[in-house]
């Protein structure tokens, strides 16, 4: 017979893998931004238009944007000032945001207007 702690332990490692979202096709999508240094507020204006148009289009599972963390560690690449993080279930999901109307309001009035460079890496 199992003891009180054996299955505390238990139930919440069960708890904490509920957490994460594993889809067997699950495609993500990583988007670095370099803004435009001219224009000081480029970080959060591109931020905001990634909210506003962006987060809404369906078919987006994980939606994460942020500015560039601060590390100590040298292989930690701090020249960047946005990252986009989205995942979606497969690759035809993604396909679908990338031609969705909304994605292309948000290349053309915040991305283009507050961006100098961008890398994307894509994997499934």
């Amino acid at each position: 017979m199992p003891t009180v702690d054996t299955c505390d332990t238990k139930l919440r490692a069960n708890n904490l893998q509920s957490n994460f979202i594993y889809h067997p096709d699950m495609f993500s999508h990583v988007v670095i931004f370099w803004t435009k240094p001219e224009i000081p507020n480029a970080a959060d204006a591109l931020i905001a238009g990634a909210e506003q148009y962006l987060r809404p289009i369906p078919g987006v599972l994980s939606f994460h944007i942020g500015k560039m963390a601060k590390s100590h560690r040298d292989v930690v690449d701090q020249t960047y000032q946005v990252a986009l993080n989205l995942q979606f279930e497969n690759k035809q999901q993604e396909d679908a945001y990338q031609v969705h109307p909304l994605h292309l309001e948000f290349v053309e009035k915040a991305f283009k207007p507050n961006c100098a460079r961008v890398v994307i890496y894509d994997f499934e």
